[in-house]
């Protein structure tokens, strides 16, 4: 009851458009609606279809609108297109988008879309557009449709857009596409024109260069009519299972199949910023009932070995366990379905639903299925614009399903983000890392984004169980989402909330390991019979937990705060004097002869140089 409860006071929050209020510190919020209404006819045998779209779209912000723009992803593969220049520019091309040629001493990495041919190419063709019935001027640039409307949008008001398009999917390069490596026919991800989204920033208008996205809150009704032997799983609930069988229908009721070369699918979506769509005419369809009401989808090929095979059924109900992970830790998941669907190029999160490759070990298969169902909270519930904040959806995702992990597979691992240390450790030594604040597309190379957004995205919370304790970070979780869910949160509402929740400042927090790269070193400068003085190394401040070993053999544990954090953690250890930032130094007087000195014992503070951490004498 208590679930169902909030399901529908969410539901209505979101219906309220201007009203709505940010529970979380920002009383003037808004968000813009969209409600979606199209129409697909998709011929298998040419990968061409015609859509028919009706968009109301509710301009919810206090600014009148005299453009809009729309995503027309698939126009990024194209030979020339910004994504193709991409590719011959970075120093570190995606492997999944070149070709390797070349010798060893001599590698060269060849574009694929560069080598696409006119039936092989993606495309969005708009043959009409109009705004309340009235036809608009509208430019095509690469990927992002620039409208003029022919009446001012005013606040509180909304407009219907109805566009007539031609399209065609791309063999399979990045995400989307055709007839992947393990021959999923279609693979439908950012495939309609999309409106973009305008918020208390502007419009956000970036060029598909093949990184993340951003999306508006809204419905979807979605009619797709496709070869009778193609089963299709994605995005909504279908709502005529008796029309289409492929293990959909009622098994109680007859099938009430049409005639004719071609099934009807009709989706509907509610509360959502996207929809994704895959098919294939071998997909096996399973559901997996939960308790709780859920039905979890799996479509995968039914002529893998039987080896992947026995994976994709051992991995139901692990995915339902990992749903009730989710769930319990974060906060209810929402909707009634997700699916979990062969096809892709690797493992990609969409709205209820993901595609990932199908061919894997059980622990990689196990492992992108619960990365990508974890971004059913970082992301598509709480829909933070991974364009501009990639670390927010990667990190935070990584952080949760790493745990995840560890609990329902039994691992009993005490760091499951030691990986993640690493990695970041890794990365700082290179030179090559980006403040986590660079836009997705922005970083030199694939190198520093991955694991800049996956791994030190993932510290910022781990990290923060060191800052504010481990209690406080799963409060903090679960009041992120209480108060932003079906919103659009910014790097600085995790931070007020982590701040509501433990009454320490960490505006300091934010800054420094997300807009710089300001590395951690502390170290043990000197000890002297009972006194020792630490030393920060680094740019970066931390508090810091300090466990003394003394010569009789006892043992005793420090905390000394920093100062700017105007607070202290719960602890069981003794609470020193605070340390403010800018002394480089920081002494004290222990109770007794000490023998040895360790700086953070629990691992969770990102120190990139841990030999200094410690002191012993012989």
């Amino acid at each position: 009851m208590k679930k169902a409860i909030f399901l529908v006071s969410s539901l209505l929050v979101f219906a309220c458009g201007s009203t709505a209020q940010n529970a979380g510190n920002n009383n003037d919020y808004w968000q813009q609606k969209v409600d979606y209404t199209m129409d697909i006819d998709m011929d298998v045998k040419t990968y061409q279809y015609k859509g028919k779209q009706k968009l109301v779209y509710t301009n919810n912000s206090p600014d009148e609108l005299d453009k809009v723009f729309y995503h027309l992803y698939f126009n990024a593969f194209q030979p020339n297109s910004q994504m193709d220049a991409r590719l011959h520019t970075i120093d570190d091309p995606d492997g999944r988008m070149v070709d390797k040629t070349g010798t060893a001493e001599n590698p060269v990495a060849e574009s694929r879309i560069a080598k696409l041919s006119p039936s092989e190419v993606g495309f969005i063709k708009v043959n009409s557009l109009t705004q309340d019935g009235k036809p608009l001027k509208y430019e095509i640039v690469g990927t992002i449709l620039e409208v003029t409307l022919d009446k001012p949008l005013k606040s509180g008001k909304r407009s219907t857009f109805v566009m007539d398009f031609d399209a065609q999917v791309p063999k399979q390069i990045r995400r989307s596409g055709r007839n992947n490596k393990e021959g999923v026919a279609l693979s439908m991800t950012q495939w309609y024109p999309k409106m973009a989204e305008y918020d208390f920033e502007g419009w956000h208008t970036p060029p598909y260069i093949a990184r993340e996205f951003h999306g508006v809150w809204g419905n979807f009704d979605v009619t797709l009519h496709i070869d009778k032997n193609y089963v299709v799983g994605g995005t909504g609930n279908l709502q005529n299972p008796q029309e289409v069988g492929h293990g959909y229908e009622d098994k109680n009721k007859k099938l009430d199949l049409p005639k004719g070369d071609k099934l009807t699918w009709k989706f509907v979506g509610k509360n959502i910023h996207d929809f994704t769509w895959a098919a294939d005419p071998e997909y096996q369809h399973d559901i997996f009932k939960m308790e709780n009401g859920i039905d979890l989808h799996f479509l995968y090929k039914k002529n893998l070995d039987a080896k992947f095979l026995e994976n994709w059924k051992k991995l139901q109900p692990k995915t339902a366990d990992l749903m009730k992970y989710f769930s319990n830790h974060i906060g209810p998941y929402p909707y009634k379905q997700y699916s979990v669907i062969q096809g892709g190029d690797g493992g990609m999160e969409y709205a209820q639903c993901t595609l990932i490759t199908g061919k894997r070990k059980w622990g990689s298969l196990f492992g992108v299925t619960a990365h990508e169902l974890a971004h059913s909270w970082f992301q598509f519930l709480l829909a933070t614009n991974e364009s501009k904040h990639p670390w927010m959806d990667e990190g935070f995702t990584t952080y949760i399903s790493n745990k995840a992990e560890n609990a329902v597979l039994g691992k009993g691992r005490e760091n499951p983000h030691a990986g993640s240390y690493r990695g970041y450790a890794y990365l700082v030594k290179t030179g090559k890392e980006k403040p986590l604040s660079t836009h997705a597309d922005r970083y030199e190379t694939n190198f520093a984004y991955s694991i800049g957004s996956y791994s030190k995205g993932n510290i910022f919370l781990s990290q923060l169980e060191y800052i504010i304790g481990a209690d406080n970070v799963a409060k903090t979780l679960k009041k992120y989402y209480d108060d932003f869910a079906f919103k659009h949160p910014t790097p600085n509402d995790i931070k007020r909330t982590a701040e509501k929740v433990s009454g320490i400042h960490l505006d300091w927090y934010l800054n420094e390991w997300t807009q710089t790269t300001h590395s951690i070193d502390y170290g043990i400068k000197e000890v002297k019979d009972k006194e020792i003085t630490l030393e920060r190394v680094g740019a970066m401040p931390m508090p810091i937990d300090l466990e003394v070993e003394y010569t009789d053999g006892s043992k005793e544990s420090f905390y000394i705060p920093l100062e700017i954090m105007r607070g202290a953690k719960t602890t069981d250890a003794k609470l020193l004097k605070d340390w403010g930032w800018a002394y480089p130094t920081y002494s004290f007087t222990a109770s007794k002869a000490v023998k040895a000195v360790k700086i953070d014992q629990s691992g969770l503070m990102a120190d990139v140089n841990p030999l200094n951490n410690t002191f012993s004498i012989e």
